[in-house]
């Protein structure tokens, strides 16, 4: 099949972006001959979070209104999770941080064609161990067993390199519609939204294929 660009934005503390990575991955493994080309976009849930990050059950609770309607959330995560074959827990991670180094550590990745490694190591990294991936630290480990230069990637961290660039491209995300994530571009031109379940995936490529 001819290639597709399938642009996908999303934030790596969004357990709803890791369910629809997850289905999408169900569906690209049943169809070996899909034709996205895949790449990951910035998009920060909490572009003003602190760099420091918050404590994230009592940020969460004063979102929500609450510890009732808090658990109420994760209860359904866990459900939608267990459904994807995913090892997500809501109560593991301790912190939400702020993601714009974990969006500059894709950036990089990607020009290094180590993106979608990177990217699963993030997710798996948040919402299965608990990490801080606000931690410029746990994200050159993260870069290292992913195959980048741990050393330079640190370095890079260290300063503001691409930030200005990713700012930029988050809102240009928002000034061209996309409000939530995960949002999926395909083609350049079909838009869909949501934590999709496998089943729209294989039928988007079959269409396609049909197309072809």
């Amino acid at each position: 099949m001819t290639p597709i660009r399938l642009d996908i934005f999303a934030d790596p503390i969004c357990p709803w972006c890791y369910v629809g990575k997850a289905n999408l991955e169900r569906a690209l493994e049943a169809a070996a001959d899909h034709p996205f080309i895949i790449q990951w976009h910035p998009f920060q849930l909490n572009p003003d979070m602190p760099p420091e990050g918050v404590a994230k059950r009592a940020w969460l609770e004063e979102k929500f209104g609450g510890a009732a309607k808090v658990d109420a959330v994760h209860d359904r995560l866990r459900e939608v999770a267990r459904a994807a074959g995913l090892p997500l827990n809501p109560d593991v991670p301790k912190r939400i941080p702020n993601t714009l180094n974990a969006h500059r550590l894709i950036h990089w990745a990607g020009v290094e064609g180590r993106q979608a490694a990177v990217v699963s190591a993030l997710y798996r990294a948040y919402w299965a161990e608990g990490r801080d991936i606000g931690n410029t630290g746990v994200l050159a480990d993260i870069a290292g067993a992913a195959g980048m230069d741990r050393a330079a990637t640190a370095r890079l961290l260290d300063s503001d390199a691409d930030s200005d660039d990713i700012a930029a491209r988050d809102a240009d995300a928002r000034a061209k519609g996309v409000s939530s994530v995960p949002t999926w571009l395909i083609g350049q031109h079909y838009v869909v939204t949501g934590a999709q379940p496998p089943e729209l995936w294989a039928q988007v490529i079959d269409d396609l294929r049909k197309d072809q």
